[in-house]
């Protein structure tokens, strides 16, 4: 044990005892006590086995934890713990860290767009491992943190995305002209980045950037440069009903390695899982708040709609009136809208950029007797 996790960042329960059996009991006492506020439960042991898991299937890759995922303190002291080490993007997520005695040569600072206070306070607490992709990144480094360790960021989109300015990275075309602006501004780079992302993720899709970041370091190794670490960022799906299982991308992940890094040219290869780790450790409670009946056209009091159509219970309608025209059968069609103690500003912050809409399910103590309907939610901000 290295000290980062004590008694007080987690529950011991008995073998047996499972997430569910938690909140079961936990929501018995809220509810008596009129509590309503939404809230996490965490199962340390499936982070735990996710861990070993990545170091099985990916033998040589060091997996560094994204802090923008879960900055839980009970998930940052377990993985750091398990000897993970950190991506952060900003001097908070930094200091977040480093307070709980995380060393800096287990923090990359990973974002591509930097603040140059963030670059200085970097440099000022030994956090030398960064990445750039254009120009301007580069001469804020090179000004700022001459020490600094950097890595050269390619564009790797996996698919079309639904937020394509929100992508990073240079093109290869782009590459040798940073590298040459790298080494006139007597910037240290030791290596490639790229980061696929975990919309509609092909596995075919490592391999691919493995063989353009190949491109990348045969162009600084001529231009003598060390190239010495690669980041094959993450995009590693956190559930198994994805349609690329991780297993799978591991596979393909390790004969691209074997193709184009083989072990014994030198060569570190460093990866991001993010919601790999926490995604299935992690379950929501959050209570119905309000329930309104709506045209079934208009699925919002407002007219307006933040969720997704998802299962839920209600009342099966009544059937149409046999005298009725089909016009006026429409018209009387009501759907249901639940409002829910939690929004997207919150634990569903996740629908603004991700397709998965999260399955509801009810405490086995208030489900009611009732047939299943479709129906709306509506998380408020």
């Amino acid at each position: 044990m290295n000290g980062y996790l004590n008694e007080s960042n987690f529950m011991m329960v008995e073998e047996g005892f499972t997430t569910r059996d938690l909140l079961e009991n936990l929501l018995v006492e809220l509810c008596q006590a009129g509590d309503q506020q939404a809230f996490f439960v965490a199962d340390l042991g499936d982070i735990v086995k996710k861990h070993l898991q990545f170091l099985k299937a990916l033998p040589r890759v060091k997996p560094f934890f994204p802090l923008k995922c879960n900055s839980s303190d009970g998930v940052i002291r377990l993985l750091a713990e398990l000897g993970t080490g950190f991506a952060c993007t900003n001097k908070a997520e930094i200091a977040r860290v480093q307070s709980i005695g995380v060393p800096p040569d287990k923090i990359f600072y990973s974002s591509p767009c930097k603040q140059v206070a963030h670059i200085k306070y970097a440099a000022s607490h030994g956090v030398q491992l960064m990445t750039f992709d254009n120009e301007v990144e580069l001469s804020k480094v090179a000004r700022s943190h001459p020490g600094a360790r950097m890595l050269l960021g390619i564009a790797a989109d996996s698919s079309p995305s639904a937020h394509p300015i929100m992508m990073f990275g240079t093109t290869l075309k782009s590459c040798r002209h940073l590298l040459e602006t790298a080494k006139e501004q007597a910037v240290e780079v030791v290596g490639v980045s790229f980061h696929l992302g975990s919309r509609g993720l092909e596995p075919q899709a490592f391999a691919q950037a493995m063989a353009a970041a190949q491109l990348a370091f045969d162009m600084g190794t001529e231009l003598g440069f060390q190239m010495h670490l690669l980041d094959i960022g993450g995009g590693f799906p956190g559930t198994e009903d994805t349609r690329a299982r991780f297993k799978e991308m591991a596979a393909v992940i390790n004969s691209a390695l074997d193709l184009y890094f083989p072990d014994g040219c030198g060569v570190e290869i460093v990866a991001r899982p993010g919601r790999y780790y926490v995604t299935s450790a992690f379950t929501l409670a959050a209570t119905v708040t309000a329930r309104e009946e709506v045209p079934m056209e208009q699925p919002g009091s407002d007219g307006g709609w933040d969720g997704g159509t998802i299962p839920a219970m209600c009342p099966t309608p009544p059937e149409p009136s046999p005298c009725s025209s089909p016009e006026e059968d429409s018209a009387n069609k009501k759907s249901l809208v639940y409002h829910l103690s939690d929004g997207i500003y919150g634990a569903f912050s996740c629908l603004l950029f991700d397709t998965p809409c999260p399955t509801p399910q009810l405490p086995k103590e208030s489900r009611p007797a009732l047939p299943w309907e479709a129906t709306t939610t509506r998380r408020r901000p």
